[in-house]
């Protein structure tokens, strides 16, 4: 049996949960709920589960709150939270895994599932994600990148760009560098695009602020500061020479 603990403060939110895990994870045996990060705290110095159920805002306080008052905590954790696009967005920036309420079965079984798989985010990835949660309109200084072996954290400010290679993206670093993602270019364009980040063609996705120029010859391309150059497809002509007018207007 793996052991489980719900801190979750909505108590319908908590019973739907508990009665999903009775019914359909019976090798999981709930020892412990609580509703606030000092109830959190009280059953979590009492017993360490294998995966704890953490949401993220709770009355008292935050989820983070309960991570920091048990730093060493060796129990996976699956984050809960509202469905709400910043903090959806976050969750992605620092990749790291989510389930939404209200729970659907599926998603709740693949979080189970990768939570039996998976190491624990590191304390890095969790700053992440607090930090870009905890300012929403602001340009997050850092994303986790999934590769396959591992999850590299990039500042943003060192991608230059960002290139699609079928399903998967190959992001292109300041230093030369090159990282090959499992996740679509269109994954990362709608997350980057708040953030000066410049979708110039199907298979490009630039950081604006290494663009040195565009090009109106041979159908119209971007230099870099890099030097590299960068086809711009037609349709999105007009607004590459939008944006870089309003760059150095």
């Amino acid at each position: 049996m793996l052991t489980a603990i719900i801190i979750e403060d909505m108590p319908d939110a908590l019973a739907l949960l508990q009665n999903e895990l009775k019914e359909n994870h019976s090798d999981i045996d709930v020892i412990g709920t609580g509703q606030s990060v000092v109830e959190a705290a009280k059953i979590l110095r009492k017993h360490t589960p294998d995966i704890l159920f953490l949401d993220i805002m709770l009355g008292d306080g935050t989820g983070f709150d309960v991570l920091e008052i048990f730093p060493d905590l060796a129990s996976k954790i699956i984050f809960v939270t509202a469905s709400d696009e910043f903090a959806l967005r976050a969750f992605k920036f620092a990749a790291i895994d989510y389930v939404l309420k209200p729970y659907s079965s599926e998603d709740l079984s693949m979080a189970i599932g990768r939570a039996k798989e998976q190491l624990q985010p590191n304390k890095e990835r969790i700053s992440i994600l607090k930090e870009t949660l905890a300012k929403p309109e602001a340009k997050p200084g850092k994303i986790s990148l999934h590769t396959l072996d591992k999850i590299i954290i990039v500042s943003l400010n060192d991608i230059v760009r960002c290139e699609a290679d079928s399903n998967n993206t190959k992001f292109h670093l300041q230093d030369g560098k090159r990282i090959f993602v499992t996740k679509t270019l269109k994954y990362f364009a709608d997350m980057l695009q708040s953030y000066e980040f410049l979708r110039v063609h199907q298979s490009h996705l630039v950081n604006q602020q290494c663009i040195d120029a565009f090009i109106k010859t041979d159908g119209g391309y971007l230099l870099l500061k890099n030097k590299e150059t960068i086809p711009v497809s037609v349709r999105k002509k007009s607004e590459v020479i939008e944006v870089l007018g309003r760059m150095h207007g």
